[in-house]
């Protein structure tokens, strides 16, 4: 133990009879060291983040009740019928073989709230009608724990409401009780175009 107690204490002795001009470049070339592997973990931070964003997004989404950044009517949220508004969708890439459809709100208090999720829509459909589900499409559980639509319901403030819709290159195999954050993971690397609608409301 003393042996190793003088050992430590020789190589601090040693740093400290450096020059400040050795001293000053050895702490340079470990803060370049430093930040060179700083950008790196950036970089590829950034780029998991902005890889939705490059996608060529010519698909459309709209709705003929409700104009983009404009309020949702009361139908179709807590206070009215709580069913969907339709939805119309347009230039679906030609390859695509299935649709997914995410609703939340962003605005929620703690996290994103989830309003609905949709997987497996033909890529075929235009229109996801009022209070309707595309055949052979599955929705997931929404974070009122029920597989259906729920609508805006804020408890104070205005709301955004974010519809989007993906163009994906597969069918899901995901269970009915897949939520969000399991459709988003399954349709990592498959998507191929997406569109985005987004309503307001407040009570």
């Amino acid at each position: 133990m003393a042996l190793l107690r003088f050992s430590k204490k020789k190589k601090i002795v040693k740093f400290n009879n450096m020059s400040k001009e050795l001293k000053l470049g050895i702490i340079i070339i470990l803060l370049v060291i430093i930040g060179i592997f700083g950008f790196y973990f950036l970089k590829r931070s950034e780029e998991k983040i902005e890889e939705p964003l490059t996608l060529p997004q010519n698909m459309q989404l709209i709705s003929s009740a409700f104009l983009p950044d404009q309020s949702i009517p009361q139908k179709y949220t807590c206070d009215g019928d709580n069913i969907n508004p339709p939805l119309e969708i347009a230039e679906v890439p030609e390859e695509a073989k299935s649709l997914a459809l995410i609703v939340d709100d962003p605005n929620a208090p703690m996290r994103t709230f989830v309003h609905w999720i949709i997987w497996n829509i033909p890529p075929a459909i235009s229109l996801i009608g009022e209070d309707s589900v595309p055949e052979g499409a599955v929705q997931g559980r929404n974070d009122f724990g029920k597989n259906s639509y729920g609508g805006p319901c804020p408890p104070s403030g205005i709301h955004h409401y974010h519809f989007k819709i993906y163009a994906l290159d597969i069918q899901l195999d995901l269970k009915a009780f897949s939520k969000k954050d399991d459709l988003e993971k399954a349709m990592e690397g498959h998507i191929l175009d997406r569109a985005e609608l987004i309503g307001l409301y407040q009570r």
